[in-house]
């Protein structure tokens, strides 16, 4: 079966290729559709910035929820102490550092845009920082470096080996830098689905990849603001339903690939809908 290989594809712009992929193009504009509606929501002029705040809670919430931790919306907002010592399962450093990966992401987008590379080496940093031991915190893995990753089903993947991920690390770098016509919801899930593919450090691989995932779409001017959590709807689409995507990612294979992109659409779109409902609440001064 053919493969996209994406990381070595000679075309100029390889990521515009993928827009062409059947059904890419419409879920863009079904994105592109939903994100202009809350944009032009009356509540958007005037409180912003309390939509904005309401979507990165319920966003960290939603990634801590993939990773296992899958509190109440309440709980969360309620909490301020998410060390090791709170939960016995681990729970409070995911959700503590879904919350410290939201906040950082809106500060990375200079970095982001001179050294990707650096940028997640940062966004590990925020959320690994002692939870995991120093030497293996804020840089790829190593060999023989085992990898701590939280989604049912995920380990189940081939890993590849840390030469290859600094490998496709830069490619993908490379491919970021270069600049791209493609879509921001095709670029963002690259870039998602490639980090969860590498899993390139040894924790936190699925936090760290939606956060880079939010950065692209802040960043390429689809959703300025932050306030569209592709998160929230990853984990309304469920678990299962985000590992089956990814495994179609993994495979290369343009199906594969169209698939985990509109996979990325629809929790895009899910995600918009719900920062809708919070604009309504507003509105009604029910929030």
């Amino acid at each position: 079966m053919r493969r996209v290989a994406l990381m070595s594809t000679p075309a100029a712009d390889p990521l515009a290729v993928l827009g062409s992929l059947p059904g890419v193009a419409e879920s863009v504009d079904s994105v592109r559709q939903a994100v202009d509606r809350v944009y032009g929501h009356r509540v958007m002029r005037r409180r912003s910035d309390e939509v904005a705040s309401e979507a990165a809670l319920r966003g960290a919430r939603a990634s801590a929820a993939l990773s296992g931790a899958d509190w109440p919306l309440e709980e969360v907002r309620r909490r301020s102490d998410f060390s090791a010592t709170t939960s016995t399962d681990g729970s409070a450093l995911q959700v503590g550092a879904a919350l410290r990966l939201t906040a950082e992401a809106g500060q990375l987008l200079g970095v982001w845009r001179q050294s990707p590379v650096q940028a997640l080496a940062r966004l590990h940093l925020v959320a690994a920082g002692g939870a995991v031991p120093d030497e293996m915190v804020g840089r790829p893995r190593l060999v023989g470096e085992k990898v701590d990753e939280p989604l049912v089903g995920l380990a189940e993947l081939s890993l590849p080996e840390p030469g290859e991920v600094m490998a496709r690390l830069d490619g993908l770098a490379g491919l970021l830098l270069a600049g791209s016509e493609a879509p921001a919801l095709v670029v963002g899930a690259v870039v998602h689905g490639e980090l969860l593919a590498l899993r390139p450090f040894g924790s936190f691989n699925g936090a760290v990849a939606r956060a880079a995932q939010r950065i692209v779409l802040v960043g390429s001017g689809l959703d300025p603001k932050s306030i569209c959590p592709a998160e929230v709807g990853h984990a309304e689409l469920g678990r299962a339903g985000y590992l089956k995507a990814l495994e179609g990612y993994v495979s290369g294979t343009p199906e594969g690939m169209a698939g985990w992109i509109a996979h990325c659409g629809e929790a895009l779109g899910l995600g918009v809908r719900e920062s809708v409902a919070v604009c309504e609440a507003l509105q009604r001064g029910a929030a």
